[in-house]
């Protein structure tokens, strides 16, 4: 009986892609289901009569005929990645936890899939929590997840704005003491959010939110004294918040809203004698319901290897 299984992937050019220099992304395939991959032509084969190894493989090279897709260069970073996501859980339960986590944006330029089972476990969480914490290395894709799924709920009408709010400490300035109006002070502080938000919305749409109030951004300063109803809110870069600001921002939270709060934990501005506000929220806020808290890690910086080594560089050093 033959028990040869085959994908036909589109094209030689793609195939050289998925294959890896000198084959390398197949040899760290074939390492992971355990039997060598063929080629011939612009086919990819296995021979297993084990159907769940069958599916594996082509789960596996469909995920890199994705990112690829996308414009992504098939590394083998991200392969390790894909590998990772492929273990632990059944395939069906894992394709079905990964489709489930995928985000469309209303009107959106492009559909965003979680890379990792961390981020899809960020975005199941933003959907079923009243907050979440997203906590992790730069380059791991919080923010823009995080600004993906708030602008998914905003235009599904199921709130009516979403407020973007940052600590203004990296400067060591006041706004005060920044040239410019208002707009031109906070600009650099929430560029990064800007920057995330122009990549998912065309440049008028988000122009015209913006303008109307549906899209509003303010330094965490801004916040104190407000009651924020309907809305989203995101606080990016909280590892920079006191621990009162932490506590003025979550008690802004009013009826049916929802607030997503990122950062680094290992990254803080603050002075040495000043505690960061979201260290100690992680701490304090962790068994409540209602509260999700999504740890990523080094493993889900998946579009950008070189920032994936440096940061393990960094924490080999401090462990010396």
């Amino acid at each position: 009986m033959d028990c040869t299984y085959t994908i036909v992937v589109p094209d030689t050019d793609l195939l050289y892609k998925v294959c890896g220099s000198n084959d390398s992304n197949l040899r760290l395939i074939e390492e992971y289901l355990g039997t060598p991959i063929f080629i011939r032509g612009n086919e990819l084969s296995i021979q297993s009569e084990d159907e769940q190894i069958n599916q594996k493989f082509k789960h596996i090279i469909d995920r890199i005929l994705d990112e690829t897709s996308e414009g992504m260069e098939p590394c083998s970073d991200m392969v390790n990645s894909i590998l990772q996501t492929s273990s632990d859980v059944s395939l069906q339960d894992e394709k079905a936890f990964f489709n489930q986590a995928v985000i469309k944006v209303p009107g959106g330029i492009k559909t965003i899939f979680p890379k990792t089972k961390a981020q899809a476990k960020l975005i199941h969480s933003m959907r079923k929590s009243s907050l979440v914490f997203a906590s992790g290395p730069a380059g791991s894709g919080k923010t823009f997840l995080v600004v993906a799924e708030a602008l998914s709920q905003l235009l599904s009408q199921k709130k009516k704005s979403l407020i973007l709010t940052r600590p203004v400490v990296e400067a060591g300035e006041s706004l005060g003491f920044l040239p410019g109006d208002f707009e031109q002070k906070i600009n650099p502080y929430l560029r990064p959010l800007f920057d995330s938000l122009e990549t998912l919305l065309p440049r008028e749409a988000l122009r015209k939110m913006l303008e109307s109030g549906i899209i509003e951004i303010a330094p965490l300063a801004y916040m104190r004294g407000r009651t924020l109803s309907d809305c989203i809110i995101i606080l990016d870069e909280a590892q920079n918040t006191t621990v009162q600001q932490m506590k003025m921002f979550l008690t802004r939270i009013g009826e049916n809203s929802r607030i997503f709060v990122t950062g680094d934990a290992t990254q803080s501005d603050l002075p040495k004698r000043i505690s960061s506000g979201l260290v100690n929220a992680l701490e304090i806020l962790k068994d409540i319901d209602d509260i999700s808290i999504c740890h990523l890690s080094e493993e889900d910086i998946v579009r950008s290897p070189l920032v994936r080594k440096i940061i393990q560089a960094y924490e080999k050093a401090e462990d010396i």
